[in-house]
C-alpha cells in the first residue's frame, strides 16, 4: 500500500522476490539480509523527496513524485490495481517499460 492504496497484489513470495511495483521493489530492497556478505553487495533504492500529504495526494498516480520511472502521464492519470501476470496485481502504467 501506498498513501492508503493498493499497488501489488500476489502471493507473498512473488511480491517478495520478483516485484512489479516501483514502491514495492523499494520496500523490498530496505529489509536486511541477515548475510553480512549478502549485505553489503545488495543494491538499496533510495527514493527521493519526501512522502506526500495523504490528506491531500498529488493528483495521477500517488506515488509519482518519488517515482524514478515516473512521466508525464503518470501525474496525471491514477493507475487502476490491474493484473499484469497471472494472479499478479499492481497499480502502475509503465510496469512493462520498468
Amino acid at each position: 500500500m501506498y498513501l492508503g492504496k493498493l499497488v501489488e497484489v500476489g502471493s507473498a513470495v512473488d511480491v517478495v522476490e520478483r516485484p512489479l511495483h516501483p514502491y514495492t521493489r523499494a520496500l523490498i530492497s530496505a529489509v536486511p539480509i541477515p548475510d553480512p556478505v549478502r549485505e553489503r553487495q545488495r543494491q538499496r533504492i533510495i527514493l527521493q523527496g519526501d512522502p506526500p500529504s495523504p490528506i491531500k495526494p498529488p493528483a495521477g498516480c500517488s506515488f509519482h513524485p518519488r517515482c524514478p520511472f515516473a512521466v508525464e502521464k503518470c501525474e496525471m492519470e491514477v493507475p487502476n490495481l490491474e493484473e499484469k501476470e497471472l494472479a499478479r496485481f499492481a497499480a502502475c502504467i509503465r510496469i512493462g517499460e520498468i
